[in-house]
């Protein structure tokens, strides 16, 4: 098996943009490719579409359909992901077109440029670079089987590639039906029929939880577990193990499980959720509120967890905030006016409790989803390290 670079095997083009400021030059019908549609596919559809007149008053070209694309420009993941053409299309300059002659197989290419996507990334930091272009990518070297044996690598990872596609499919549709679940079960617009003769209260969120402030006596020697919040409802995560010498601000307070967790400057992006078990004992610092409910008889903090992932309460939460901080928009959260906002909940725990129910079965399934489509792609980088570096040689 030799090894070859992707100069010994291809041409290398890229394309441009019709110039923004002339409307005639877009909205025509050549579909027109942008580095944020290069993501580990096969585009069929674009975003924007130019016209003859923009083609030919532009850079831009049209690479045919089945032709490989990759993203040279982007400082987050998009720079060195791959996709291929489903259809024929004009790329801008930020895409290279990967033009491969008859010695390669285009679906084999594609995986060992994806196999290699990290590397890729890393050659355009090298110095002042900050980009990727045609040079660096035609020194992107890979060992080439005979062709009869790349089809049939390719053959073999498309197959694990298609089984990962309708895990994701099914992951997608899941998550769907928990939102829409979520939403019909915590605003009441669905309900049990044991409980419907019973209508929903309103309640001030101060009337069913209070704020906790259980500060910790400071020591420099003591090590800390410090806990955090992520946005868009993403959980509590651990954040740091530090002793109290290393903390810069001297100020911690603990967290019980079922606690309800708000970050102050990131409430208003979903930064709040209830504390799980495995972060009981933790500590966090001043700048999260600590919730806890006022009566466990009567209400459950579950069911306020999954109505903080609605639109309903980013919304109360919004409202309790003013002001900017420092030089970015940035709304400062009033915990008294947000405590005082009012909202609907089931008169009784054991609807709450039907409902937390249902929605965790729901949130199980996708995490044993999530878990299983991991494992897939694992074993299909493990695969790949073993059929694209020439390990292991595939009869044909």
């Amino acid at each position: 098996m030799k090894r070859v670079t992707l100069g010994d095997i291809a041409d290398i083009v890229s394309g441009g943009t019709p110039a923004r400021n002339q409307p005639k030059y877009w909205g025509g019908r050549i579909p027109w490719v942008k580095t944020g549609e290069v993501d580990f596919c096969t585009i069929t559809a674009t975003e924007e579409h130019i016209t003859e007149e923009g083609l030919e008053n532009s850079s831009a070209r049209i690479v045919p359909k089945g032709t490989i694309l990759m993203a040279m420009y982007g400082q987050g993941k998009t720079r060195g992901q791959v996709a291929i053409l489903g259809i024929d299309a004009a790329v801008n300059q930020a895409c290279a077109a990967i033009l491969l002659n008859e010695e390669a197989d285009r679906d084999f290419v594609y995986q060992q440029l994806a196999f290699h996507y990290l590397d890729i990334r890393k050659l355009s930091n090298s110095g002042q670079q900050n980009n990727l272009n045609a040079d660096l990518i035609r020194g992107v070297a890979f060992p080439l089987p005979p062709k009869p044996e790349q089809r049939r690598i390719a053959a073999i990872l498309r197959a694990w590639d298609a089984a990962a596609q309708r895990l994701t499919a099914l992951l997608n549709s899941k998550n769907q039906r928990l939102n829409s679940l979520r939403q019909q079960l915590i605003t009441g617009a669905k309900r049990f029929p044991s409980f419907k003769k019973q209508a929903w209260l309103s309640r001030k969120i101060g009337e069913l939880l209070n704020s906790v402030n259980r500060y910790e006596d400071w020591d420099d020697n003591r090590i800390f577990k410090l806990a955090g919040v992520r946005r868009k409802s993403g959980g509590v995560f651990f954040r740091d193990e530090l002793p109290g010498q290393k903390i810069k601000v001297k100020v911690c307070k603990k967290i019980h499980a079922n606690d309800f967790l708000i970050s102050r400057r990131q409430i208003t992006w979903g930064g709040m959720s209830i504390v799980p078990p495995e972060f009981h004992g933790y500590d966090v610092n001043d700048e999260y509120e600590v919730l806890q409910v006022r009566d466990p008889a009567t209400f459950d903090m579950r069911f306020f967890h999954y109505l903080s992932q609605t639109a309903t309460l980013k919304n109360l939460a919004y409202l309790a905030s003013n002001g900017v901080f420092a030089e970015r928009l940035r709304l400062n959260f009033d915990l008294k006016a947000f405590l005082n906002q009012p909202m609907r909940v089931p008169p009784t725990k054991a609807e709450q409790l039907e409902i937390v129910t249902l929605l965790d079965a729901c949130v199980r399934e996708i995490r044993l989803l999530e878990a299983e489509l991991e494992a897939l792609k694992q074993q299909k980088r493990g695969l790949m390290q073993k059929l694209l570096t020439g390990e292991i040689r595939v009869k044909t």
